[in-house]
């Protein structure tokens, strides 16, 4: 048998059953013939075997532990490097099997750790990108405002002019910083949002009263449809944020003149809000991308926007156990269902 593979507990009980046979045979011998004068040597000669036996027990048993701790040192390097994961040890008699399977349980959790970290260095290095973007703009303008106002003599009415200008890129990156405060909050759970069951009719018509006034701008026509009695659990303030998110891109996407309806539903387990326009449609290819932080479709870049308020209103709703989602074809409008559960 490799002594390599043999186990602690076998070594003993191989040990044992030997020192046992040989006790029995040396008290069998001096019972039969307890004259003889060779019995005499049996008793020493026990006593040297079981010396030998304990010799050899404990240059096993130290053999044992320097390939254990070998392998421990390798296995905890491998470990710290991340190059492989701690060798399965399946034999449940051995004397190291508990520590065999921390290791492995170690591994899994150092593993996950990392690529937690990896994902969020990632995801933070995305969001600094993102933001440097969007932030990169506004900057420019209002610094080539500024210095033009600096350098140039002009009539006040220009004057005026460039500072409304700027008052409008002033107001996009106060937009852009409330947008990121918001997400943030709900993302790291600053924010807990309280639901609690009350009519949707008045979160809805919250939603409805900031995007009126400019669809009367551009001659939307909004009609609504929501039974005053529906009552669920949700979080009225930032339910009614989302329902605005996706009723004002409604409005910004949908062309003069066009249409916009709002109708709920209540089903057993949910209730459902559908906003539905008239506008130019979204691919279907890009349907999975349009709830991405700051993500805008190369053809509307000239439409105010800074391409956050559908990937907010997907993490109010989420967090509230719901879920939002978009029907749509190119030419033929779009439909966001936003679905709610009824419990608390």
């Amino acid at each position: 048998m490799n002594g390599s593979k043999l186990s602690i507990n076998r070594a003993c009980a191989v040990g044992a059953a030997f020192l046992g046979l040989l006790s029995i045979m040396t008290v069998t011998a001096a019972f039969l013939f307890p004259r003889n004068p060779a019995i005499m040597w049996l008793g020493p000669l026990f006593i040297l075997l079981v010396f030998i036996c304990a010799a050899l027990f404990v240059a096993f048993l130290r053999r044992k532990l320097v390939l254990f701790s070998d392998r421990l040192c390798e296995t905890i390097d491998d470990m710290l490097d991340g190059t492989s994961a701690p060798p399965q040890v399946y034999e449940g008699e051995n004397l190291f099997y508990k520590i065999d399977h921390r290791l492995v349980r170690l591994y899994e959790v150092m593993r996950e750790n990392r690529e937690s970290v990896a994902k969020e260095r990632a995801d933070l290095q995305e969001l600094i990108s993102d933001i440097s973007h969007q932030v990169k703009t506004p900057i420019s303008s209002l610094k080539m405002v500024n210095a033009t106002l600096l350098e140039q003599l002009m009539p006040e009415e220009k004057q005026r002019e460039f500072l409304r200008a700027s008052s409008g890129q002033l107001e996009k990156l106060d937009f852009l910083m409330q947008a990121m405060i918001k997400t943030s909050r709900l993302e790291t759970g600053v924010i807990s949002l309280d639901r609690k069951i009350q009519p949707l009719y008045d979160t809805l018509a919250a939603a409805l009263g900031g995007i009126l006034l400019n669809a009367e701008k551009k001659n939307i026509h909004v009609s609504v449809d929501c039974p005053a009695d529906i009552a669920l659990a949700h979080d009225r303030k930032w339910t009614s944020e989302a329902l605005f998110n996706i009723l004002d891109n409604a409005v910004k996407y949908t062309p003069a003149d066009g249409d916009i309806q709002v109708s709920v539903q209540s089903w057993e387990f949910y209730v459902k809000i559908d906003i539905t326009d008239s506008g130019k449609g979204i691919a279907e290819s890009r349907q999975g991308m349009i709830f991405k932080r700051f993500y805008r479709e190369e053809e509307v870049h000239d439409v105010e926007g800074i391409g956050i308020g559908l990937y907010l209103a997907r993490e109010i709703i989420t967090t509230q156990g719901g879920y939002i989602k978009v029907t749509s074809t190119t030419g033929n409008g779009s439909t966001f269902s936003v679905l709610l559960p009824r419990d608390p």
